[in-house]
């Protein structure tokens, strides 16, 4: 490796572990603050608050990873220009996207760690997490019935369920509604249960009712004790997506569950979102090294402009990231964008710009 790239990556590594300590220093603080006396008016354990946050540090740092790439490729750039050292460089035939080379690999880097931090650590840690949080803090027994924040899905094509709520493991639920449909939307039969059981990899209705809704205005009820239905989703469904925190649930799960959908027709937008979105952010590290290296050399050093400028549009160009990101993500929870559409958006858009930004720079 040249000594010049190394150079410049242990310069942008030391001021990025400067900006991501101050940040992650600012955030426990408020969040500790914020929460530690509630925590001490249940007579909890220093231990248990302590391993809280702990756990809590994976998610914060999913969080304040892209903001301290950019405040660092800010940072080194603003000093390395103030220095006279890109002058140097480029006096010395040593082009742009090279002196850029060792800020991209960094941020590449930072890339591979949010991706495994979204894909496996933060699923996990999160969910330990709340547990202690519920259990070991606020001594609290574990909640064996869990009201599902999203009580609608979609079985398949023509088939649509309300559950109400469920046991904790998801193998159990409780006020039970299936509404079957015809090609145009008429409601054709319409399934009800006290409960459903899951075992053996099959879904029991205990305790129902079947109405069929006849083409004459007619309709038939028939009561049962027991009726064996076909279901795609299994517990895990319930317990991840249905119960609104797909955030908990690994790539695994979401995959396997993306997968058995797909093979009952069934449409399940916000988990398909929330999955491709968890895919494209980490590669927001990448995109904020190219807007701000270009914003940066636009207005500091080598031009003669003032750096607050150019830090001041880096900042509004992360901040309209994510409010673009968000909004995407909700269209494509919705349905209004195809969930892959929804995830990789915003990605498209500011690549598209920080390479055009890029291209722009005359040096």
């Amino acid at each position: 490796m040249p000594i010049i790239f190394r150079y410049l990556f242990r310069e942008y590594a030391k001021i990025f572990l400067m900006c991501f300590s101050g940040l992650m220093t600012v955030y426990l603080v408020i969040d500790f603050f914020e929460k530690v006396r509630r925590f001490l008016s249940y007579d909890a354990q220093w231990v248990d608050v302590l391993s809280y946050f702990a756990l809590k540090v994976p998610a914060i740092s999913f969080q304040i990873i892209p903001l301290a790439v950019l405040m660092a490729t800010l940072l080194t750039l603003g000093l390395l220009s103030r220095n006279n050292e890109i002058t140097a460089l480029r006096a010395c035939g040593i082009s742009l996207p090279w002196i850029a080379s060792p800020f991209l690999t960094f941020a590449v880097m930072m890339t591979l760690v949010l991706l495994l931090f979204s894909s496996i650590i933060i699923p996990l840690a999160t969910s330990k997490a709340e547990e202690i949080r519920v259990i070991s803090i606020e001594k609290k027994p574990p909640s064996s019935v869990l009201k599902l924040a999203q009580p609608w899905t979609r079985v398949d094509a023509d088939t649509l369920l309300h559950v109400t709520s469920m046991a904790r493991s998801g193998d159990t639920l409780a006020d039970v509604q299936l509404f079957h449909f015809d090609p145009n939307f008429r409601l054709i039969d319409m399934t009800e249960a006290h409960e459903a059981h899951y075992a053996d990899r099959a879904w029991t209705l205990h305790r129902g009712s079947q109405r069929r809704f006849n083409r004459d205005g007619s309709v038939s009820l028939t009561e049962f004790d027991r009726k064996p239905i076909a279901l795609a989703l299994i517990p895990n469904d319930f317990v991840g997506g249905l119960a609104g925190e797909p955030e908990l649930m690994t790539f695994r799960d979401i995959r396997e569950s993306r997968e058995r959908l797909y093979q009952h027709g069934s449409q399940f937008a916000r988990l398909l979102t929330d999955y491709y979105g968890r895919i494209a952010f980490p590669l927001v590290t990448v995109i904020m090294v190219l807007v701000g290296i270009a914003l940066s050399l636009r207005r500091s050093g080598i031009r003669g402009g003032s750096m607050a400028i150019g830090i001041g549009q880096a900042l509004l160009v992360g901040f309209l990231y994510w409010a673009a990101h968000s909004i995407a993500i909700a269209f494509g929870r919705g349905g209004v964008l195809p969930p892959v559409v929804a995830g990789w958006l915003t990605n498209a858009l500011f690549t598209s710009y920080g390479l055009y930004l890029m291209l722009k720079l005359r040096y």
